[in-house]
């Protein structure tokens, strides 16, 4: 049986960008759908019933929400392909550190500079 793997996702997303970059890292072929986050598609609706949000990766029919877990979830599904994270505990620690910092911190800059510019992703 063939894997099916779709990512539900909108192009600005910083973590739609990480789940991007850890499928192209691990060579997997995906078909990427674009959501609009104004008016959400049922799929979307019905695969992440919770938060309602993107990035979503449906693999095999069976979601999985969170930008962080998705990425978790890809290096475990896919472990015989490049390793995301170091083999080291110590360097791995500190690369979750790093994922997490950014996690937190970078959408708000990203936010207030976009506003500052005028910029909105929903307008």
């Amino acid at each position: 049986m063939a894997e099916e793997i779709i990512l539900l996702d909108f192009w600005p997303s910083m973590f739609g960008m990480k789940v991007r970059i850890a499928l192209t890292e691990k060579g997997l072929k995906y078909e990427r759908r674009e959501e609009n986050l104004l008016n959400k598609s049922p799929l979307l609706l019905e695969m992440n019933p919770i938060h309602k949000k993107v990035p979503v990766l449906i693999h095999n029919g069976k979601p999985i929400c969170e930008s962080q877990i998705i990425v978790q979830y890809i290096d475990e599904v896919w472990k015989d392909k490049s390793p995301l994270l170091p083999s080291d505990p110590y360097e791995r620690a500190k690369a979750r550190f790093w994922a997490d910092y950014i996690d937190k911190k970078r959408p708000n800059i990203a936010y207030e500079n976009a506003t500052k510019e005028g910029l909105s992703f929903f307008s």
